[in-house]
Order: structure tokens, then C-alpha cells, then sequence
């Protein structure tokens, strides 16, 4: 008679195993994960596996790698990261594209010459091969309006360039190394801010007799580096006080290194901002010049003095006045919403 007590070849106590029974965490299928509080739960390794994956590979749109091996992205990565998904930066940017080729190559879209008049055809409207109509004298509106983009591109971007590099230059070597230089360059922006800008262009260019866009320009950079200059002083200010910038000098880097290889990357960011929306002002600024009569001056095609021509003739012909004004305001419009997208992207706190 087998004994009650005594266990057969199949049968287990409380705490052991059978020889066909794996404990809890043998399953090579199966782990352990941390919870949020502090203890252990058991996990299939197919979703242990996904729950590493999820911290360490993050998925979806915002949750793309940071960089190649896991790497931080830099600013200009990061933002280009986010102009690219942004429609406004898309859509001006195409749209300046598009302008810039036309002020490249005008006979991409007319054939026609924009000095070509026929005072027959006075203040006539769209007739075939002539959309736009004609002006007072007789010029093909269409044909001045495609090549009047030429002149504004022009002296938006040489203006840009001109006052962005020099008022980066003086403003950043003002701000990093301080003392006098600093007072002076403060004072005399001072005294350019107070300068209106519209009588100061009656002032400086009624004196001169070109008729090339440089003497507009030469003005223009004039009165607008102040604001670059006073930007990139204080934008430098605040990157000099950076601790990288505090160990390099301890480390007995130079003035020099300092300033190039350490500042003015860091401090750039809110010129390149300031520049981008300036350029579409400097556009505008340029044709109300031209308006007036002492910007840009014939034989030189140009959106301010068509529509100076047209305003007296607004209520015969607005058609004159219609097309040079909606060219230059689509123009100025897109270089402020290109002006505003890299704004938001290079500043963090607007994200």
C-alpha cells in the first residue's frame, strides 16, 4: 500500500517545479520592467522591447532621432527642421524664388520692351499680348511691371547686405570689447535714429544726379545700420557672457577666437532675423522714394515711379496704378512673412 504522504514521480510541494515546468522569469520570451512606482512587473519581451525602443528610438514627426548617432541637433539644423514643415516659410519662399528669377530674367515672361511707348495707345486697356494695357505715355504696363522687379531686388538685397555687414561688424566689436568704443557707437546710432527717414532721402538725394540704384542704396545702408549695429551689440553681449566663452578665455584663447569662433555664431541669429524682415521694408522705403522723385529716376524701370505716374491718372486709368502696386506689395509681403518664419524658428521661445 503506497504511502499518503509520499510524492509521486509528477506530483510537486508548494515551492517546487515540475520537469516540464519553467519558472516565472526561465521563459526567454519574457522580462522584468521598472514601474512608475518603484516596483517590478512582468513583461513579454516583445513589449519590453518596445517600451526600450519607445525611450531610446522615438518615432512619429516629433519624435524623429535628434541627429546622426543620437547627437543633439545644432540651431541651424533645428531650424531648418522647422522652416521646412512651416507653409508661410514654403510659400514666400517660392514666391521670392520666383521673383528673384523674374529681376534675373525678365524675358522669361515678356518680350516686350518696357521703353518701347506709342502715345497712340495712351491709357488704352488689355488687349492680346498686352494684359496689363498701357500707361500715359504709351509703355506696356506689363512689360514694366515684369522688369521693374529688377531695380526694387536689387536694392532690397544690396541695402540688406550692406547694412547687415556693417552693422554686425561695428555693433559686434563694440559689445565684446566695450569701453569707449562702445559709448561712441551708442551715441552716434543715437543720433541716426533721430534722423527722419523720408526727409533725410529729400535732403541727401536731391543733390545727386545719377540715375543708377547705388546712390539709393548708399542711402539706405546709411540709415539702417543703427538698428543692425544696436541687434548685434547687444546679441553679443549675451553670448560673451556664456560659460563656454568663459572657459575658452581660461583656456587662453585669444580675442580674435573668441570673437569668430565662439560669439558670433551664437549671436548671429537675431541679425540674420532683423535683416530678413528689413529687406522688405528697404523695398518699400525704396519706391516711396522713387515716388517722391529723388529715388530712382527714368530711364530706370522701377514700381515707385510707375505708380507716381499713375496717381493722377487713378480715376481715367486705374489700371496703371493697379498692377505696379500689387507687385511691389505681394513683394514686400513676402520677404516680412520669410522674416517671420525664420523669426520663429531660430528663437526657442516662440516655438
Amino acid at each position: 500500500m503506497p504511502d499518503p504522504y509520499e510524492k509521486g514521480p509528477y506530483e510537486k510541494g508548494p515551492y517546487e517545479k515540475g520537469p516540464y515546468e519553467k519558472g516565472p522569469y526561465e521563459n526567454p520570451r519574457e522580462a522584468i520592467a521598472p514601474t512608475g512606482a518603484g516596483g517590478a512587473m512582468d513583461l513579454a519581451m516583445s513589449e519590453a522591447e518596445t517600451l526600450d525602443k519607445r525611450e531610446t528610438e522615438p518615432t512619429g514627426e516629433e519624435g524623429t532621432p535628434p541627429g546622426p548617432g543620437g547627437r543633439p541637433r545644432s540651431l541651424w539644423t533645428d531650424a531648418w527642421h522647422q522652416l521646412r514643415r512651416n507653409p508661410v516659410f514654403l510659400v514666400s519662399s517660392l514666391l521670392i524664388a520666383f521673383l528673384v528669377l523674374i529681376a534675373i530674367w525678365p524675358q522669361a515672361l515678356t518680350g516686350a520692351d518696357p521703353l518701347h511707348c506709342d502715345l497712340a495707345k495712351s491709357q488704352e486697356g488689355s488687349e492680346p499680348g498686352h494684359p496689363f494695357g498701357y500707361d500715359t505715355q504709351g509703355c506696356d504696363v506689363y512689360a514694366r511691371t515684369v522688369h521693374g522687379a529688377r531695380a526694387s531686388i536689387t536694392v532690397g538685397i544690396a541695402a540688406t547686405l550692406g547694412a547687415a555687414l556693417l552693422g554686425s561688424l561695428l555693433g559686434g566689436l563694440a559689445g565684446f570689447f566695450g569701453g569707449w568704443g562702445d559709448a561712441l557707437l551708442s551715441r552716434t546710432a543715437d543720433v541716426f535714429f533721430g534722423i527722419p527717414v523720408v526727409l533725410g532721402g529729400l535732403v541727401f538725394l536731391s543733390v545727386v544726379t545719377s540715375t543708377t540704384v547705388w546712390p539709393v542704396v548708399g542711402f539706405i545702408v546709411l540709415l539702417g545700420w543703427p538698428q543692425i549695429a544696436r541687434i548685434a551689440r547687444g546679441s553679443v553681449i549675451t553670448a560673451a557672457q556664456h560659460d563656454y566663452v568663459q572657459a575658452a578665455r581660461s583656456l587662453g584663447a585669444g580675442s580674435g577666437r573668441l570673437l569668430l569662433r565662439h560669439v558670433a555664431p551664437n549671436a548671429v541669429a537675431p541679425v540674420i532675423v532683423v535683416a530678413t524682415i528689413a529687406l522688405g521694408t528697404y523695398i518699400a522705403l525704396e519706391a516711396t522714394l522713387s515716388f517722391l522723385g529723388v529715388g530712382l529716376r527714368p530711364p530706370t524701370v522701377s514700381w515707385g515711379i510707375d505708380i507716381s505716374n499713375a496717381a493722377p491718372q487713378i480715376r481715367n486709368a486705374p489700371h496703371m496704378l493697379l498692377w505696379p502696386a500689387g507687385a511691389l506689395s505681394l513683394t514686400v509681403l513676402a520677404f516680412i512673412m520669410l522674416g517671420d518664419a525664420v523669426r520663429d524658428a531660430l528663437d526657442p521661445k516662440l516655438r
